[in-house]
């Protein structure tokens, strides 16, 4: 019966390991879902909606075959039709039976949200102030009939991917609302060999644990059939009944015997060895004879060395018999991943508390995400060191514009006619502290960045603003000053919620940002006596008397020079004649960058008086002379950040940072 309770437990574990393994080959479906791109009409650009991606659920992959350099990128919907208004290109979207559909969507045209195609777009421009998304976007440089438009380098993508003749794009989770974009260099027809697949669920969770009740069904079997063996041995089959019981044995009388007998048996005792006994002779020897016999080996020796023997032969069976089933055992085990086991305890991960941020029902996206900031101000910072190691101010303009454009072109003028000018300091990019992007569908874009060395503490932090004109533009900046270490920054928004511009005639503030730059350089060049002289915190006054200072000091160098009387000197600060950036925090104040420009003057007060600049190398540079019969004008740009704190708050004006360049120096005809 042992032998049978085996057999069925080794087709038992035969059955359990089969069915488990079956689970993860020949009933095991395939690991993803495809899906191919059709293009009945070729086009420079492929637009594939988020939809599409989005159509089944799990982490999406992206495969592009083609010939080239081929590019793919990822951004929000409404941006890349922006950027694709002036172009021609096919719009992949997800019908309602599941199956892709295809449009070929003409230049100048626009999509709606589901993506179906919109009436041309208007020839009259928008207002200057604003730039629609899309149709009423105007095009930088002819953008609005230019073809072939490399989507390469451009600001407005999350992230981009190129690749040689195939492109592979795996484990993307592109939330609602954005989408993706396929091309070559934008003259040639995109690639059209586009395929999308998904994962698909091939866990099997009984795989496991039917191997691993296979395993132990076989090791269970094999304990049974050692067991029988063992049984069959020890009973050694059926067995005859013995003989009973023999009588006594008495000592023969020989005397008795007839005289035959007593002849043989004296004869036979004769012939036997010395010491031994006949077998037909009393059962008791004597003296010596019993000796011997103590000393000799029992007769069943033999038989108990065989039993050991056998006894240890059948443990090491047994050992052998078990050491395959443990094997098989560990390998199933080892041989199953995760998904071949059921998954417990994987609920809904428990939120971790956060600040709450309650967004508006119409608040528009943020211009940039968090990490989309952090590269682009990475690139800039990249160019703008090439720039100025090459004093390429071409290059410079690529990514700097306004203030900040105009100081780095009289820097690299003076670096080229005074070689020991200092090169300017790169812009640091290792912890990009705060990211506040403006929130808008429109262009312009602006988004407000404080960047710090985590390596270098010589290095001052950096705040600057960022500007995108159009669609088609990179993010330049605009203004850039270097943060005081006195100065405290103001609680702003979250950067995946954004700010808003605020207005320079704005009433919310106490001070509108319109007159914040003209407030400023009536304290510089009137002090305490200013009626707006308490608007601004101490380090704002330092800064005014610093200038104050550095006006005195000309003063006192001509004074030194004996041209106190043959020469006189004026000052004046005004606003620059760009706009100043003001965007909200969340105390309802905001930060406002500025910029102003100072000018000092030199004149002789006689006709026989001219103006010598001495050692004064930079004027030199920039004048290409060295003196003038009808003075000199020197003007220094100030590039400021400010805190303005809302109407009706007792808190000050505080300066954040401030940067002071040459702008130029210039000869009075």
């Amino acid at each position: 019966m042992r032998f049978v309770w085996a057999v069925v437990a080794f087709v038992l574990a035969a059955g359990l390991i089969a069915a488990g393994i079956a689970q993860r080959t020949i009933f095991m479906g395939p690991s993803t879902q495809e899906v191919s791109v059709t293009v009945e009409e070729p086009a420079p650009y492929v637009l594939l909606d988020g939809d599409v991606l989005r159509e089944h659920p799990g982490s999406q992959t992206l495969l592009v075959r083609g010939e080239g350099d081929i590019f793919a990128a990822y951004g929000r919907t409404a941006d890349m039709q922006a950027w694709l208004a002036v172009a021609s290109y096919n719009h992949v979207t997800a019908g309602n039976d599941g199956e892709l559909e295809t449009e070929l969507i003409p230049a100048g045209a626009t999509t709606d949200g589901d993506g179906a195609t919109a009436s041309p777009a208007p020839s009259e421009s928008p207002a200057p102030a604003e730039t629609t998304v899309p149709s009423e976007t105007p095009a930088e440089d002819g953008a609005t009939t230019e073809a072939g438009r490399n989507p390469a380098g451009s600001d407005l993508w999350l992230d981009s991917f190129t690749e040689a003749d195939a492109l592979i794009v795996d484990k993307m989770q592109l939330p609602e609302g954005v989408s993706l974009i396929i091309a070559y260099d934008g003259s040639a027809d995109a690639p059209d060999d586009i395929v999308i697949s998904w994962p698909l669920d091939t866990s099997t969770p009984l795989a496991g644990p039917l191997m691993a009740a296979g395993a132990a069904m076989l090791l269970v079997g094999l304990v049974l059939y050692v067991l029988a063996i063992r049984h069959q041995r020890r009973g050694r089959g059926p067995r005859r009944k013995g003989p009973g019981p023999l009588p006594a044995t008495e000592p023969i009388d020989v005397a008795q015997l007839p005289p035959s007998e007593r002849a043989a048996i004296e004869g036979s005792a004769a012939d036997a060895p010395d010491g031994s006994v006949s077998s037909a002779g009393p059962s008791k020897a004597t003296g010596a004879g019993q000796e011997e016999s103590e000393d000799t080996a029992p007769a069943d020796a033999p038989d108990r060395d065989r039993k050991t023997e056998r006894r240890a032969t059948t443990t090491g069976r047994r050992r052998l018999l078990a050491l395959p089933a443990l094997a098989v055992t560990a390998l199933l085990a080892s041989g199953c991943s995760p998904d071949s086991w059921p998954q417990f305890g994987e609920g809904t991960p428990s939120p971790s508390p956060s600040a709450t941020v309650i967004a508006p029902d119409n608040q528009k996206p943020p211009a940039v995400t968090e990490a989309q900031a952090r590269r682009i101000l990475q690139e800039v910072s990249t160019t703008l060191a090439n720039a100025d190691a090459a004093m390429d101010i071409a290059l410079a303009g690529t990514r700097l514009d306004g203030p900040a454009l105009t100081a780095r072109t009289t820097e690299y003028a003076l670096r080229t006619a005074v070689p020991e000018t200092p090169v300017p300091a790169a812009i640091p990019t290792d912890d990009v502290e705060v990211v506040l992007p403006e929130a808008t569908d429109r262009w312009p874009r602006t988004v407000l960045l404080l960047s710090k060395s985590a390596g270098d503490d010589t290095v001052p932090p950096v705040i600057l603003t960022m500007t995108q004109q159009d669609p088609w533009s990179n993010y330049k900046v605009t203004t850039m000053a270097e943060m005081s270490a006195d100065a405290v920054f103001p609680e702003v928004a979250a950067p995946w919620l954004g700010t808003s511009l605020v207005p320079d005639d704005s009433a919310f503030l106490s001070l509108p940002p319109s007159e914040l730059a003209e407030t400023f350089a009536d304290i510089v060049d009137t002090g305490e006596t200013s009626a707006s002289y308490g608007l601004f915190d101490e380090i704002s006054q330092n800064l005014a008397q610093s200038i104050r200072d550095s006006r005195q000091a000309v003063v006192q160098n001509l004074a030194d020079n004996g041209a106190a009387e043959t020469s006189q000197t004026a000052f004046d600060m005004i606003p620059a004649d760009s706009a100043p950036v003001s965007m909200a925090t969340l105390d309802s104040g905001a930060i406002v960058a500025v910029s102003l420009v100072d000018t000092e003057s030199v004149t002789p007060t006689s006709a026989d008086a001219v103006i010598r600049f001495g050692d004064n190398a930079q004027a030199k540079a920039l004048t290409g002379v060295s003196e003038s019969a009808k003075g000199v004008t020197t003007k220094y740009e100030f590039q400021l950040f400010f805190s303005v704190p809302a109407q009706g708050s007792t808190e000050q004006i505080r300066l954040l940072a401030v940067r002071q360049d040459l702008l130029s120096v210039e000869v009075i005809k």
